[in-house]
């Protein structure tokens, strides 16, 4: 089992630094025993980062959306009044209680939840921040904005932010949406959820990851600022978003050329 203490010497030498704006996304079956669990986890990183450094979050709820793919495959099958009688019970996404996603990870939920953290409004594609910039970076999070550049996203792209990848593949890089809406042509596509004041519908960019494990190779071979290590029994990288979203652009792009 490895301990706060050393946990969080290792995020050091990875380069973790005081201050550090730091997006975490992290499999910590991957990662193995560590005390304290997930919480442990915030806690070494809290360390690192010191009182100046803000740690990040994602906080998605898909099951509170009859358009998600959690939705569809649940009610695969179902008749037309079994399907309507699921979406009456489907839980009310409320940004100060809905816990993350089982799908975002044990860790989301522990930094949404750690005293002091905020939460982004948005019914569908929430981010918790906890430190000095954690209102900043989750105050403004338009509907329309799911994961795009006025999102806690793009607000990570613009303070050079860092993401910690623990023990989980570029494939899952959130922050390449950001290269993806730079692209021309992008589709729109309908979105429904249901928070405390009943249904909502938007319409946003019509988003997917399935070519993210080829552009998170790109990107690796050619990216100055990434460091690596294995931490635990977890492979782990620390990513500039800046750089690995500009360099995603231009592979994109190049590919369209």
């Amino acid at each position: 089992m490895i301990s706060t203490a050393a946990l969080a010497e290792r995020f050091a030498r990875l380069g973790v630094r005081p201050g550090m704006v730091l997006h975490v996304q992290a499999s910590l079956r991957a990662l193995g025993p560590v005390e304290g669990g997930a919480g442990g986890v915030v806690d070494a990183l809290c360390e690192v980062l010191g009182a100046d450094g803000t740690l990040v979050a994602y906080t998605a709820t898909p099951e509170n959306s009859s358009t998600s793919r959690i939705h569809q495959e649940a009610v695969a099958g179902l008749s037309p009044a079994e399907a309507e009688d699921y979406r009456a019970r489907m839980p009310r996404f409320d940004p100060a209680a809905t816990p993350a996603s089982p799908t975002m990870g044990a860790l989301s939920e522990a930094v949404r939840t750690r005293p002091g953290a905020l939460r982004s409004g948005h019914p569908q594609t929430s981010w918790a921040a906890l430190g000095p910039l954690a209102g900043e970076i989750t105050a403004r999070h338009p509907l329309t904005s799911h994961l795009g550049p006025e999102s806690p996203l793009g607000r990570l792209y613009e303070l050079d932010a860092r993401v910690l990848m623990l023990g989980v593949e570029m494939a899952r890089f959130t922050a390449f949406h950001l290269a993806d809406l730079r692209q021309p042509g992008v589709r729109l596509r309908e979105y429904r959820c249901v928070a405390l004041d009943g249904w909502t519908a938007f319409r946003a960019p019509d988003l997917d990851d399935l070519h993210f494990a080829e552009l998170g190779a790109r990107v690796l071979g050619a990216a100055a600022g990434v460091s690596s290590a294995r931490i635990g029994t977890a492979d782990c990288r620390l990513v500039p978003v800046r750089e690995a979203v500009d360099l995603a652009d231009g592979f994109l792009r190049s590919g369209r050329s």
